[in-house]
């Protein structure tokens, strides 16, 4: 064998020596979320057969103001059945997401120091738990508030009846809004651990902050004062915890 085809050989046989790790990776990759999608559908079966249940537990905020001669309805021939699926899809990712969170965190953990490792799973967990509590609480404060508010403030000869589908598309969008807006002290933690800013930093941008927390009450919610409010002023209060808990973390830390 010439010395060309044997450094030709050995050219190779570095490639596939870089190359094999981004495959393992990559297959890794692909195998997580093949378990996380397995997992979601595992959930969704399960689900599947109370899925009008679960739609009627959702809808219950607004039935339950409804006037009497009120009722709900379906505009579209195959709402009935498409509604309370896509609902129930989205339960299932819901209720499913700690177990892709932490396959998401098996895939990365690995590449992390240990001090970064002890930094990120407070934050992991803590990040599930704050968007669980912001979609609660869009369901039992806002939901009643809001719908309560829009069912009194309309012509009295109007009779209510809102399609199923387009109230599927509005709570969810709420739930969305109140889950990342609960997520505020998690971003403020991240900023300081990272040396992005400072604690003292962010509370001298407070002014800004509580202006900023009402545009974007204003552009998640629906367009009306109580619902603005009712997420501008839990972001404003979890951006002063975010404050009080990047107090903790030593300049030394946050480099």
């Amino acid at each position: 064998m010439s010395e060309e085809e044997e450094s030709e050989d050995d050219s190779q046989d570095d490639y596939q020596d870089k190359a094999q790790p981004l495959v393992a990776h990559l297959t890794e990759l692909r195998d997580r979320l093949l378990r996380s999608i397995l997992a979601v559908m595992l959930v969704f079966c399960c689900l599947f057969y109370f899925a009008n249940d679960i739609y009627a537990y959702v809808s219950k905020p607004l039935r339950d103001i409804l006037p009497a001669d009120a009722t709900m309805i379906a505009t579209e021939v195959t709402s009935p059945f498409l509604t309370p699926f896509k609902l129930t899809l989205f339960t299932a990712l819901f209720a499913a997401m700690p177990y892709v969170l932490y396959q998401l965190w098996s895939f990365v953990a690995p590449g992390m120091y240990r001090n970064e490792k002890r930094l990120a799973i407070p934050l992991l967990i803590s990040s599930v738990v704050l968007f669980y509590a912001g979609a609660a609480f869009a369901y039992y404060v806002v939901f009643p508030l809001v719908f309560g508010f829009f069912t009194s403030v309309g012509p009295a000869d109007v009779t209510i009846m809102t399609d199923i589908n387009r109230y599927l598309d509005f709570v969810l969008k709420l739930f969305f809004a109140f889950g990342v807006a609960f997520e505020i002290p998690i971003a403020a933690v991240i900023m300081i651990r990272t040396g992005i800013t400072t604690a003292d930093e962010l509370a001298k941008k407070r002014g800004y902050i509580v202006v900023g927390c009402f545009v974007l009450g204003m552009l998640l919610t629906p367009p009306d004062v109580i619902s603005q409010s009712l997420l501008a002023i839990p972001m404003w209060l979890l951006f002063e915890i975010g404050v009080f808990f990047g107090r903790m973390i030593t300049p030394s830390e946050a480099q």
